[in-house]
């Protein structure tokens, strides 16, 4: 059985969602960031962890600079 990445407890597959290549449960695929709940094929992964499109991926990881990827996103 496999287990889910984020609580690491058993998914069972009337409960599962399949994403970034790994079984979680439907409540766990959340956006590292904003802890958004996210759909499969709807987010972008970044070191295997997920993160919702806008604004946290674009954010942390688009171009730089004021303005960029809908919100103000200074890198430190």
């Amino acid at each position: 059985m496999p287990k889910c990445p984020n609580c690491a407890k058993e998914v069972y597959f009337a409960e599962k969602v399949t994403s970034l290549g790994k079984d979680w449960h439907r409540p766990c695929l959340k956006c590292e960031r904003c802890k958004k709940t996210l759909t499969p094929g709807g987010h972008s992964e970044h070191s295997g962890k997920p993160y919702c499109n806008k604004p946290c991926y674009a954010a942390l990881f688009g171009a730089g600079g004021f303005g960029r990827g809908g919100v103000e996103s200074h890198k430190y």
